[in-house]
């Protein structure tokens, strides 16, 4: 395997679930000895962990609105990537995350990036899977060696963008499987802080307010079922004033909490549900995983994201999708059924134990990357 030091490459704009689970990865490699280190615009992602991290701008995340600016800017973009990539040499191995880094990356020498490795978070945007920017992306991931696909969802719409599918590994969430479990203690504080009585039904909603992800439908189910429930949402995003408005109508019954990282499992411990509303390229959720480990079942307005991840009598994917009442209708179905919320928890924890060993994925990570071990 090529020697030399890991280099992972993620700027945005974001705080979510694939900003922090790059950054578990590398702090479980650089445990294992493995030299890493994260070049981003938002160092603070890495704060408590083993990765050192180079602070680098390079402008905003692709998109059809910055599309023109960036492709203005290439050049000097580059010469940022290459500046970056000439101070950690020798690169082994560069790990790339969004499309910008990913395109751009193909153009440099290997002499910079050692090997190319993309990572897919969740399923390639539609856009990007016909018309010249499949070209772009397909002819792009010939300078990959190889391209680690979050689920076999993510896989698929890789494959659909033009890639071979014999260089896609699909590897699942590292997650901490031995260290997520119920944290009774703390969950029975959470409810008494927040007023929740043993009858209540507390229903959590871990998740960026952003438009992509359906929460606006977390909060319209309120409208659909009535009694002691209360919806505790935890996020921080763009949207989260509109959010707020959008609650106001249901008073303490819906109320906001601060991004939950770090105690994660306290909040979720807390919860009796967990509601997911996912966007149109979810990977595979890592709120969905950290979930059912604690024992909590998980209730999905959509399939995207979590078709596959739910185990069968696990937990429960609304139909109609991202239809409020039928949520609504979901909620109270659980709210008169505790024995259905422990039976539906305990077989998720089983299934997510047996799907998400981390040395297993450690090792296939190790694979994927080239790394001496």
């Amino acid at each position: 395997m090529r020697r030399g030091r890991l280099v992972s490459i993620q700027t945005t704009n974001e705080r979510g679930g694939a900003e922090y689970a790059n950054v578990d990865i590398l702090d479980a490699l650089a445990a294992r000895g493995h030299d890493v280190v994260l070049l981003t615009n938002l160092p603070d992602l890495a704060t408590g962990t083993r990765v050192r991290v180079r602070e680098i701008d390079l402008g905003p995340k692709l998109a059809r609105r910055s599309a023109l600016r960036i492709t203005l800017e290439v050049p000097f973009i580059l010469a940022r990537l290459a500046r970056a990539l000439r101070a950690e040499r020798p690169v082994g191995t560069t790990l790339l995350h969004f499309k910008k880094e990913q395109l751009l990356c193909s153009l440099l020498p290997s002499r910079l990036t050692g090997t190319i490795v993309w990572a897919e978070w969740g399923q390639v945007p539609a856009q990007m899977r016909h018309g010249p920017a499949r070209l772009l992306y397909a002819l792009a991931s010939r300078r990959a060696r190889r391209i680690v696909a979050v689920s076999q969802g993510t896989r698929r719409s890789v494959v659909n963008a033009g890639v071979p599918p014999a260089k896609i590994d699909v590897v699942p969430n590292l997650v901490d499987v031995p260290a997520i479990e119920l944290v009774a203690p703390a969950g029975a504080q959470l409810r008494r802080s927040w007023g929740a009585g043993e009858r209540t039904l507390v229903v959590g909603c871990m998740s960026r307010f952003q438009r992509r992800k359906r929460n606006d439908v977390v909060i319209d189910a309120m409208a659909h079922v009535d009694g002691e429930v209360l919806l505790l949402l935890a996020g921080e995003g763009e949207e989260e004033g509109a959010l707020r408005e959008r609650a106001a109508p249901y008073g303490d019954r819906v109320r906001f909490v601060p991004n939950v990282r770090g105690h994660a499992e306290e909040f979720l411990s807390a919860c009796d549900l967990l509601v997911f509303a996912p966007s149109p390229t979810e990977g595979e959720p890592r709120v969905i995983v950290m979930a059912q480990l604690v024992g909590v079942p998980v209730i999905a307005t959509d399939a995207e994201g979590a078709d596959g991840l739910i185990p069968p009598g696990g937990g429960t994917i609304v139909s109609p999708p991202h239809d409020p009442r039928a949520l609504g209708m979901t909620l109270a179905a659980y709210r008169d059924d505790p024995e259905r919320r422990r039976r539906e928890g305990a077989i998720a924890r089983a299934a997510m134990l047996a799907s998400h060993d981390p040395e297993r994925t450690l090792r296939a990570l190790e694979r994927s990357l080239q790394l001496g071990t």
